[in-house]
């Protein structure tokens, strides 16, 4: 069993920051890439950042020089500070975690149960 619980969600308004956290939990034997998506009312998930085990990063170019997700393996742990928040930034935010059980068994992706952030004008 694995669990990835999500924290930090909130209200905010335009151009405050927030800062999420994921921690993942369970039987875990390897963690790879880690990340954050987000699901707009009405639309579908997108990507907004991941990070590799070794510490590269991917960001979503409308986060770019916004958002900047970090990961502490000795805790499971992905982050995503979210500064210079806006409107359009409103969605629910999910972690994911690509993991291997046991090293008999294959990668596979786990996701949060999500954390809505809601940015006001």
């Amino acid at each position: 069993q694995v669990q990835l619980v999500e924290s930090g969600g909130g209200l905010v308004q335009a151009g405050e920051s927030l800062r999420l956290s994921c921690a993942a939990s369970g039987s875990i034997f390897v963690i790879g890439a880690m990340g954050w998506y987000r699901q707009a009312p009405g639309k579908q998930r997108e990507l907004v950042a991941t990070i590799t085990a070794g510490g590269n990063t991917n960001y979503a170019d409308s986060v770019k020089g916004r958002f900047t997700i970090s990961r502490d393996n000795a805790k499971n742990t992905v982050y995503l500070q979210m500064n210079s928040l806006k409107p359009e930034d409103t969605a629910v935010f999910y972690c994911y975690a690509r993991l291997a059980r046991s090293r008999w068994l294959n990668y596979n992706d786990y996701w949060g149960q999500g954390t809505q952030v809601t940015v006001s004008s």
